[in-house]
Formats: C-alpha cells, structure tokens, sequence
C-alpha cells in the first residue's frame, strides 16, 4: 500500500484534483467579488440572483400558484419576468394569464374595488389605490385617521403613532399638490400606501422602528416624507402590490429607495423578483468575509497543487534514477 501511494501516478491524481478544485474556487471567487462590488445597485444584484433562480419550472409553479390564489397581477407579473429573460412557459399558461387578466379589468371589478378603497383606506391594487388616494386627495381619510388617533391619544388609549405622523404629512402634502397642481402627488399616493401598509400588518416592524429613530434624527417629518416618496415611486413604476410587498421585507430605508430603483429598470415585473428573492432583491448576501473565504481555499488548492506536481517530479526522478542504477548494477553482474 506504502508503494502504491508513493507512486507518481498518485501524485499527479492529486495536481488534477487541486487543479480542478482551484478553478472552482477561483470562479466563486471572482463572482463574489462581481457581486461585492454592485453592493448598492439593486438591478445587477436582483439579476445575479435571478440568473441562479429562475428558470422554466419555477416561472410556471409561481404563475399557477398566483392564478390559484386569484392574484392576478402577480400571475402576470411573472409572466412578463419569463418573456423579457427568455424563459419558456406553457403557452396555455399564458393565455390563462390573459384571460384572468380581462376579467380583473371589467367595469364592474374595478368599480367594486374602487369603492372598498375608499372606504376601507386598505388598497390592494390600482382601483382600490385611486379610491383610497380619492379620500386622501380631498384629506377625507387623513382627517379621519389624525381624528381617531388623536382622540385615542388625548383620551389615554392605545394609539397608533404612525398612523397619526402619517396622517399630519398626508395633510401638508394634499395641501402642497393643491399648491403644485400635482407635482406632489406621487408623494401623496406613497403617503397612502404606507398608511395602508402600517394599517393592515404589511410593513415592516423593523422598518418602523428605523424610520422612526431617522424621523427623530432630522426635524419634523422629513424621514416619513422621504419614506412616503419613494413608496410612491415605487408604486408609479411597479404598482401598488410590488410597493406593500416591497414595504413587507424592506428593513430601512435605505431600503424603500433600493426599491425605487428596482421598480425603475423592471416595471410591472418588480413584484415578481420581490416575491421570489425577497430582500436579496434589493441586498448583497455576499458579504467581504465570504469573499475572503473563497480566496483562502483557492490559495489552499493553488497550494495543494504545487506541491503535488513538485511531489510528482520528484518521484518520476527517482525511479529514473533507480531503473537506471538497476540496469547498471544488472550489466555489471553480466560481465
């Protein structure tokens, strides 16, 4: 066994096996540090992360899943994911997409979702969002938020802070698109979407808090503003579902304005990454310590290699030497 493991053959099974393990690890090394360096860019990260994600059978679980569900917009927002990177889906599944799709955009559905928002202050999507932002236009809904938690606040009981920091910047910023002629409104529908996403359990509690500690760092509201405008962008680029979901994972708000960007390059088909990478969307889960780690094994196996090519030159040398002192030893017993 000794002799079998001294052989050159040996040695040089081993300079294959580092040789093959470096370039695998030379390659995730060099894609880490691709991915380190788009650290903040939320469009190269999502698609780095997509590269590995989807794929065929994943377009095709997400789209049957979300018709299931009756979610319409995320059923398509995955199909428009799969046609714009070229993967293939079922064209029956696309045409129940479409068809889906007409009857969410009947007269009588969207008159019906018109009306819960602006009742309920609670959108879902872009009918309920315009009834919703009808009340908050013409600060029906902010006066009766600020009424409502204020009462509670001056009486004693639990109230709500958000909703009542909300409710005092949807007022000043109704007032600065009456002003503007509209120049505020995507700050207005932001103000909306983010008083409905804290009112029904949709945003981050880890977000609150932060936006809270930043909102206490600058004067007045400015925090809450810059949160409220980047959700409306958000929702004017990808619409109001991809801006609560993005609202559910986004942990600061740095966050929010990751998503601003994201929703910029991708449109509609923003809710369709958020639902499927969630916060890595928008955030590197390659960090510097894992990009130190690759370069170590690589170095390792770089190392590793070396010494078994020098092991086999070595050995190779040595039973040169030793078959030609045999064959000397061999010619001189002949004479």
């Amino acid at each position: 066994m000794i002799r079998t493991v001294r052989h050159p053959a040996v040695a040089l099974v081993g300079a294959i096996f580092f040789a093959l393990a470096a370039v695998v690890l030379i390659r995730g090394g060099m894609a880490a540090r691709q991915e380190l360096a788009a650290a903040d860019d939320p469009v190269k990260i999502s698609d780095a992360a997509l590269n590995r994600a989807f794929n065929p059978q994943t377009a095709e679980r997400e789209i049957r899943t979300a018709l299931a569900a009756g979610d319409i917009e995320l059923a398509h927002s995955f199909s428009e994911l799969a046609a714009d990177r070229g993967v293939a889906v079922d064209p029956a599944l696309r045409d129940s997409v479409k068809e889906a799709a007409e009857r969410h955009a009947s007269a009588a559905n969207i008159a019906g979702r018109f009306v819960r928002g602006l009742w309920t202050g609670e959108p879902s999507d872009l009918a309920s969002l315009a009834g919703t932002a009808f009340g908050d236009l013409f600060v029906f809904g902010d006066i009766r938020d600020a009424a409502r938690e204020g009462t509670r606040y001056l009486t004693g009981e639990h109230y709500d802070l958000w909703i009542l920091g909300l409710a005092g910047v949807g007022i000043a910023v109704s007032a600065a698109t009456y002003a503007t002629a509209g120049l505020t409104a995507p700050e207005r529908l932001g103000v909306s979407i983010v008083k409905a996403a804290r009112r029904t359990g949709r945003l981050n509690p880890v977000l609150a808090v932060r936006a809270a500690r930043e909102v206490v760092k600058v004067e007045a509201a400015g925090g809450l503003a810059e949160l409220a405008e980047n959700a409306g962008q958000v929702e004017a680029k990808a619409g109001v579902s991809a801006t609560l979901d993005g609202l559910a994972i986004a942990e600061e708000p740095q966050d929010v304005s990751r998503l601003s960007r994201l929703a910029a390059a991708n449109g509609g088909k923003t809710r369709a990454i958020i639902k499927l990478l969630g916060r890595a969307a928008i955030v590197l889960t390659t960090s510097a310590l894992d990009l130190a780690l690759w370069s170590m094994w690589a170095a390792f196996a770089l190392f590793g290699f070396c010494a078994s090519c020098k092991t086999a030159a070595e050995r190779m040398t040595q039973r040169y030497l030793d078959a030609r002192r045999t064959r000397r030893l061999h010619a001189a017993a002949a004479v």
